[in-house]
């Protein structure tokens, strides 16, 4: 913007005019800085090779800038970029203490930077480094893995060779998808590996290549892995047993733990009415101690038919109260909805009322509701044969006293009764809410009621998923090619990444000094909170902006930032980025 001076304010700066240059900072600047502390622009530049006439800002920075776009805008597309950089230009070349020039984000760059990313030679040293990085400077702890896959959608055309194929999809199974498979580290939930593969496979075979490459880049012993039933995969489970490392995963309700399932639950509904089930508690939100689940377990030798490895793996039986609540209160519905749709079967009569008029056809309509329902046994049902004889003339015309007459019969069935088996659905509820899980782990390193805890965190996994969805918004997927499509989604896993660094940070240092944070709730400013969300953290740094006056010459005369509010500060400092001297005398957030 150009204003025109007073004349006692040009006669003080010589100059008739100025120029007024107001840009968005907001959340660029910690974004940006926390990119630096874990050593991305580091890594990346470490692992992609620069040809040798490339000009411009490195494949680091061009990363980092365009994530950082990306984070903050919620679009990954790569002609958004060039709008972005419009209003950041001079922040960004202040951040990163290097000249940003449009032609350093142009379409093509994005797509090398892709392509790059894609290469398993270049991904998983970076991988590698990034992770040892993390752990050292931040002081993670390396003892549970979770491993699980979720499934992304695009509106693409379906090639043979395509990443996009259709396949069993939670989201949307009307359109193609390709399937990301990743491990995260707990409790933070860092992405420690991520695979990108073809949207139509299943997921059993999908954990031991990425279970593999984490314990070779942690070069840890005695890794505990948690993932679903899928990962409860004999395979799975025989080859982290070999490499001396534990599983801990649920049994799936399928061919012979099916058929064992009945028995276990037998022994636990024993062992309940005798008192002998380890009870597992928690305390709930009003600070009382609520039953959790309770449980048993038994040992079992395990092999892989035609391997040479055995080894022993512990089966726990556990029994939730609030699972077993939610099957009775599906039953109850099951039930309600069957009584309903049996008492239509035969409507009492009326006028346009089709009836059931052969005991076959009824007794057919009846199983086909119960097994519809999953009630069968639970419902005890009585019907009558009703026969309705009338006497009507032979032929047309009036009646009269010598004319021909013949009976009519019309029969129908009636249900009488529907009665619930109070008995057999009582014993139906006993056996609700069990469930199986299966670990090689012994006492000492994983007890019954750490199992069913640690596995109960399963949803930090699907928090990662979530931001990827719903932050950086991955999906839909604006690339076509294999390479980028495989490039994107390991870019976009590197700002889940940083969002679930920052966040564990900053929870760490409030938990370490009992403190909370005020203000970070904009419908009540006086809330305090000690487990702020990422997403709460950058919409705390939505009002900076930097103002920048320059002489008509283009020479600054004045660079204002935004002065930041002690919440500001506060967080800064606990991410380990000085809010004076990080925007003073650094390049990651100086201003």
């Amino acid at each position: 913007m150009r204003v025109q001076l007073a004349q006692q304010a040009q006669k003080i700066l010589g100059k008739s005019d100025l120029v007024i240059i107001t840009e968005r900072v907001d959340d660029v600047a910690l974004l940006i800085g926390q990119m630096v502390t874990m050593g991305l622009p580091e890594v990346l530049d470490r692992h992609i090779p620069r040809h040798w006439t490339q000009r411009g800002i490195s494949w680091g920075w061009t990363a980092v800038i365009w994530l950082a776009s990306i984070v903050t805008e919620g679009d990954h597309r790569k002609v958004s970029v060039e709008t972005y950089l419009k209003g950041m230009q001079h922040t960004l070349s202040h951040l990163t203490a290097q000249v940003i020039e449009p032609l350093d984000f142009r379409d093509d760059r994005l797509s090398h930077l892709l392509t790059h990313l894609s290469k398993p030679a270049y991904w998983h040293q970076i991988e590698h480094d990034l992770n040892a990085r993390s752990i050292e400077v931040y002081d993670f702890s390396q003892d549970v893995i979770r491993c699980d896959a979720t499934t992304v959608s695009g509106e693409h055309e379906v090639t043979a060779d395509g990443l996009l194929q259709f396949g069993h999809s939670k989201d949307d199974p009307t359109r193609p998808q390709i399937k990301v498979m990743m491990g995260s580290l707990d409790p933070l939930g860092m992405p420690l590996a991520t695979d990108v593969l073809s949207g139509e496979r299943a997921d059993d075979g999908l954990y031991l290549p990425i279970i593999e490459r984490i314990r070779i880049g942690l070069r840890t012993p005695g890794l505990l892995f948690v993932g679903d039933c899928k990962m409860s995969a004999l395979d799975t489970r025989a080859y982290l047993a070999k490499h001396q490392d534990w599983y801990l995963s649920p049994l799936p309700l399928t061919g012979a733990t099916a058929e064992a399932m009945d028995a276990w639950i037998t022994t636990g509904v024993t062992k309940g009415e005798t008192g002998e089930l380890v009870r597992i508690e928690r305390t709930n939100d009003r600070g009382h101690k609520v039953l959790a689940a309770e449980g048993y377990e038994c040992e079992r030798t395990c092999c892989v038919p035609g391997g040479a490895g055995v080894w022993r793996e512990r089966v726990v039986v556990v029994r939730s109260p609030m699972h077993a609540d939610q099957q009775a209160a599906g039953l109850e519905k099951r039930l309600g909805h069957a009584e309903t749709q049996l008492t239509a079967l035969t409507p009492p009569r009326g006028r346009g009322k089709r009836h059931i008029t052969d005991e076959a056809t009824l007794v057919e309509a009846l199983d086909r509701v119960l097994t519809a329902h999953r009630v069968d046994g639970l419902l005890r049902v009585t019907w009558e044969k009703q026969v309705e004889q009338t006497t009507q003339y032979v032929g047309r015309g009036r009646g009269s006293v010598h004319r021909e007459k013949r009976v009519v019969q019309k029969t129908r069935y009636h249900i009488t009764h529907i009665v619930r088996q109070e008995g057999t659905i009582a014993a139906r509820r006993q056996r609700f809410g069990w469930k199986a899980f299966v670990t090689n782990a012994g006492h000492p390193r994983l007890s019954l009621q750490d199992a069913v805890l640690c596995y109960r965190n399963e949803y930090r996994v699907e928090r990662v998923f979530k931001r990827l969805k719903s932050r950086v918004h991955i999906a839909p997927l604006f690339v076509k090619r294999n390479e980028h499509i495989e490039g994107l989604t390991y870019l976009l896993t590197l700002g889940v990444r940083v969002l679930t660094v920052m966040e564990f940070v900053l929870r760490r240092s409030l938990e370490t000094e009992q403190a909370s944070l005020p203000g970070l709730h904009p419908e009540n400013k006086q809330k305090m909170t000690d487990k702020p969300t990422a997403e709460r953290i950058l919409k705390a740094f939505s009002d900076i902006s930097l103002t920048i006056i320059q002489n008509a010459a283009g020479e600054d005369i004045l660079r204002r930032l935004t002065p930041l509010s002690g919440l500001q500060e506060d967080i800064l400092q606990r991410l380990w980025l000085d809010p004076i001297n990080e925007i003073e005398e650094t390049p990651n957030l100086r201003v």
